[in-house]
């Protein structure tokens, strides 16, 4: 039994935000019946994406209902609010929080008392001032971005196909890729496998005609999976015909034209960024102690170090690595730590309600995976290196075990076994992006060229 009536907000509904309250809700089921209890989700979105398998939705392998899981079905003794926290005063236990309700109300953000509060509202993409970067650059994090980039690259094979002009047939079929993590390679492993498939059924396309570049500043790409299997990654996609540039890059992409470090420059229609992430804004908006690198200061309890009452883990966390050889080290921003962590938190705030020992988080890295396109990938798993088949099955099984609900992992284990039975679909539906398009020209209208406003913000 808890010691007093507690209100707990959890900010963010992604990886730590979903599986804290999930954990929550099982650990004081008792009293949130009794009411001694009340959790409070903040999400900009209606549900949670599982990131790993963006790749493969833009490669069309699975369906993008598939790589979310809704909180609201999921999170059922929790109260979900789909807006976003723009600021938090500890002292005063209070967060001011935006909705689609207080946009269109324009009484600006309303405060939301709680007495525990779970910070975790992920990181957003980091971004440099590359000129044309924010008019043509294509991000990769969310779900929406990796359908849009599918649509994209397949209407730019519907142009090379249909234009009779050389330069602008060579500008549509060069995709520029900058950064070599893990959303960077699997995004143009996927992609690149599509294109490659989809090239058949245009009479006057051949997938050597397209031309696919992956830029990297640092002198390896896929650090997590070790510097060997890093070589290997290189060598495979090299040998797919695929420009990896190490050690390069982007200067700019103003004018449709991507500019490197070393001198080169591709007309392209296409750039695709994926070069890291940084915490998210909402914690500058708060009284709460942040590192050099913008995240909260964390105990190994996952309680922010000098705050009572507020927890955070994942990418928003400085969390001390207490399995690391040399002390200061701090856990890597990885979704690996972030499912555990969240196991973690939701035990210790149950923990603290009830006056109880708080729990350490100790959690030594299993290994890592990534795949490079059907049948092929790279993984370290507890000091083995896989490559090519084995690799890229450990990959689908260890995400399909990790998907939260049986209901993803039933839909997905059943699309991909459908996919290997028929052929991959190739069809752009690029005209969701501007779904009213038709109607407006109809109506006599003229159709917006911009995309529709996004009230959630960022996710």
């Amino acid at each position: 039994m808890v010691k007093e009536r507690a209100r707990i907000l959890v900010v963010g509904g992604g990886y730590v935000g979903m599986y804290t309250a999930l954990r929550l809700q099982r650990k004081l089921k008792r009293e949130l019946e009794r009411g001694e209890a009340e959790i409070t989700v903040v999400s900009p979105d209606p549900y949670m994406t599982y990131q790993p398998f963006l790749p493969e939705a833009a490669a069309g392998a699975i369906s993008p209902r598939h790589v979310v899981v809704p909180l609201r079905r999921v999170l059922d003794r929790c109260r979900v609010i789909i807006g976003e926290a723009t600021a938090v005063d500890h002292a005063k236990r209070t967060a001011t929080i935006t909705t689609l309700a207080t946009e269109e109300e324009g009484t600006g953000g309303r405060q939301l008392a709680y007495d525990e509060l779970v910070l975790a509202p992920g990181s957003v993409s980091r971004t440099l001032p590359v000129p044309g970067l924010a008019e043509h650059g294509i991000g990769f994090k969310t779900v929406e971005e990796a359908i849009g980039l599918r649509n994209h690259v397949l209407e730019q094979m519907d142009i090379a196909s249909s234009t009779r002009d050389p330069a602008l047939r060579d500008a549509a079929l060069t995709f520029v890729f900058v950064g070599g993590g893990y959303a960077g390679v699997e995004a143009l492993g996927e992609l690149e496998d599509m294109a490659r498939y989809a090239a058949r059924y245009y009479h006057n396309l051949r997938p050597e005609d397209m031309k696919w570049i992956l830029v990297e500043a640092s002198d390896r790409i896929l650090p997590e999976v070790g510097e060997e299997m890093g070589r290997y990654t290189v060598t495979e996609l090299r040998r797919r015909n695929i420009d990896v540039r190490l050690e390069t890059r982007l200067e700019s992409c103003a004018d449709r034209v991507a500019v490197l470090s070393d001198g080169s420059r591709f007309p392209t229609r296409t750039v695709v960024w994926t070069a890291g992430v940084k915490p998210h804004p909402v914690l500058a908006a708060t009284d709460l102690p942040l590192d050099e690198r913008g995240r909260l200061k964390c105990t190994a309890q996952l309680a922010v170090d000098g705050a009572p009452h507020a927890w955070a883990a994942g990418d928003a966390a400085a969390v001390p690595d207490v399995t690391a050889p040399d002390a200061g080290r701090t856990c890597a921003p990885n979704a690996q730590h972030a499912l555990r962590q969240a196991r973690t938190l939701g035990d210790n705030i149950a923990h603290s309600l009830r006056g109880e020992p708080l729990e350490t988080y100790a959690h030594k890295n299993a290994g890592s995976v990534a795949s490079l396109g059907l049948h092929k990938g790279v993984a370290q798993i507890y000091g083995r290196k896989l490559k090519g088949y084995p690799a890229w099955f450990m990959h689908r099984t260890y995400h399909l075990s990790r998907v939260p609900t049986f209901n993803r992992k039933a839909r997905v284990a059943a699309e991909w076994t459908l996919a290997g039975l028929f052929k991959r679909e190739i069809v752009s539906l690029g005209s969701l992006e501007h779904p009213r398009a038709e109607f407006e020209i109809a109506a006599g209208g003229k159709p917006s060229q911009d995309p529709p406003h996004d009230p959630k913000g960022s996710s």
